[in-house]
């Protein structure tokens, strides 16, 4: 008689015996069913799963929904799948690529075409909504590297080639729907059927993939105007492409012929060219508009300390006089300090931060008066006194930088006319292939695990526990004031992942596989397994980088 293999069930706490080679959609079948949301993979001992994974021996399963952040990655994996499919079946032949996020959803491409007419859009949605009734399996299967080059090669996937031939593998997973195989980094949903909900509209020479919410997935995010982000984007991504590393594949290939140091060379001056240009930019708002407040912001780990930094210089080479204060420093005193839905203190609030004492100081300032600038000690949750106060002269220049700085009600007190806004975030701009995008919360929590590790003793643990919160605070505080910005300045360097994979393997390594956070660890290290390992050896001290590897000529 066969034996039985146990399951605990984390979602409702049950113990389930089945027989060896069960299927994880079995399993979830198994379970009392419910009004809520179609589960779409799982965590097996905290890895991630797609729903046709087999058991073969005792498991602890935590089935995931459209509401869990790696449930809406499955979600958007599915639905690129999906498209790429239609996009295939409408126009066989033309490349389809995953353009980047915007607007609460993502800007799409077909090769050849520049501006898609009502009857193409509409065409398109109803192949989409077709293949969605037809329920098609979407199968994962282990093949031979060999065998996967040959299938991409007659679908025309040169860009999926290029990471197979750097990245090297007896065999590789590739997932398929009807004739259409590719893919896509992570679990996909067993079947189109599970992605129902979605639009598409005409966006610039694309289109523009509308996605449920993940806090309410009945209803598709509304489209909010990210015009200046859509910008930084696409020079970005046309400026890759121009140096030739639009992929990782093609980045990875550039590494082993031995160009790493030119990359690093050529990404950073573009950086240095960047910044010049916003100081030259604040420069004439400082004359013809008398500009003397310049407000920075982003999401963290940004590299928005560095670059208020390498501003400086530059405005100083232009005969301007920076002054730097940090938001922090105007933190309320701890006892006061707003607590979140969990009861603990919500830094990332703008009433954390104590705006009658900044604006009157501000005021102040600008009046030419000298002024007792707070410090907030972190260890002590109170504000002290700069050594010497401050005082602005003729030529000075306030740089402030923090989350909130594109909020209106930080600064409501202060003329608009002497501000001058800049966003600052990382952009990711190099994809996995023309498909699969490289999230800029990857990048951004790469980083921070790095930083946090090396400067404020946290583990990668600790960081992956709080990121969901951070990333929540950015939702609510950050991002929706981005485009008051007068200027964007992406952050990201194409080279940059390839030299953080020496850095935070090893501490994603240390995260136990009995934490929940462990599948997040294991994606991650997956997902550095892509890149081919660059030293640090020649990312210039100066480099935004060096915020978070260490080893930087700035003091923070």
């Amino acid at each position: 008689m066969e034996q039985t293999i146990r399951v605990i069930c984390e979602n409702d706490r049950s113990e389930l015996r089945v027989n060896p080679g069960t299927t994880l959609a079995e399993i979830a079948r198994m379970l009392p069913q419910s009004d809520n949301h179609p589960f779409l993979a799982a965590y097996v001992n905290n890895r991630t799963k797609d729903l046709r994974y087999a058991v073969y021996k005792p498991v602890n399963v935590r089935f995931i929904d459209i509401t869990h952040f790696e449930g809406m990655r499955v979600y958007h994996r599915t639905l690129f799948f999906l498209l790429q499919k239609a996009v295939h079946d409408l126009w066989p032949g033309q490349t389809f690529y995953v353009r980047h996020s915007v607007s609460l959803g993502f800007y799409c491409e077909v090769e050849g075409k520049t501006d898609f007419s009502d009857q193409e859009l509409e065409a398109l949605k109803k192949r989409m909504r077709e293949l969605i009734e037809q329920d098609i399996p979407i199968v994962r299967s282990k093949v031979l590297a060999s065998e996967a080059e040959e299938l991409y090669r007659k679908m025309g996937f040169k860009d999926k080639i290029a990471l197979l031939k750097t990245r090297p593998r007896l065999y590789c997973a590739i997932y398929s729907m009807a004739d259409l195989v590719g893919y896509f980094y992570g679990a996909l949903a067993p079947s189109t059927s599970y992605v129902h909900l979605f639009d598409l509209r005409r966006y610039y020479n694309g289109i523009y993939l509308a996605l449920p919410k993940r806090t309410n997935p009945s209803e598709l995010e509304k489209m909010v105007s990210q015009d200046k982000m859509f910008d930084v984007f696409t020079e970005y991504k046309e400026w890759v492409d121009i140096m030739g590393v639009p992929t990782v594949g093609s980045l990875n290939a550039k590494v082993l012929k031995g160009a790493s140091s030119e990359l690093i060379r050529i990404a950073e001056a573009f950086h240095e060219k960047k910044i010049a240009r916003i100081a030259d930019a604040i420069f004439e708002a400082n004359k013809s508009r008398g500009a003397r407040i310049v407000l920075i912001s982003g999401p963290s780990s940004s590299g928005k300390t560095t670059f208020a930094k390498r501003l400086g210089i530059e405005l100083r080479i232009l005969g301007l006089h920076p002054e730097m204060i940090s938001l922090d420093d105007y933190f309320v005193e701890r006892e006061n300090t707003p607590l979140d839905e969990n009861g603990e203190y919500d830094y990332e609030s703008l009433d954390a931060i104590d705006l009658p004492t900044f604006n009157d100081h501000l005021a102040r300032l600008m009046r030419g008066e000298s002024v007792d600038i707070p410090r907030y000690d972190f260890i002590s949750g109170k504000r002290q006194s700069h050594e010497k106060p401050l005082q602005l002269g003729e030529r000075s220049v306030l740089v402030i930088e923090g989350i909130h700085g594109l909020n209106p009600r930080l600064t409501e007190r202060i003329d608009d006319r002497i501000k001058y806004r800049i966003y600052v975030s990382c952009l990711t701009s190099v994809s996995m292939d023309n498909v699969s995008r490289i999230a800029t919360t990857d990048n951004r929590l790469l980083r921070r695990i790095t930083r946090d590790y090396a400067t404020r003793g946290n583990d990668a643990l600790a960081t992956l526990r709080r990121w969901g919160s951070v990333r929540r605070g950015e939702d609510k505080h950050i991002f929706p004031y981005q485009e008051n910005a007068d200027v964007m300045f992406n952050s990201s360097l194409f080279y940059e992942i390839s030299v953080l994979r020496n850095h935070v393997e090893p501490m994603l390594r240390e995260v136990p596989d009995t934490e929940p956070e462990y599948g997040e660890a294991n994606r991650l290290l997956k997902f550095l397994d892509n890149f081919v390992p660059v030293p640090p050896d020649e990312v210039p001290l100066t480099s935004i980088l060096r915020e978070f590897i260490g080893g930087s000529s700035f003091k923070y």
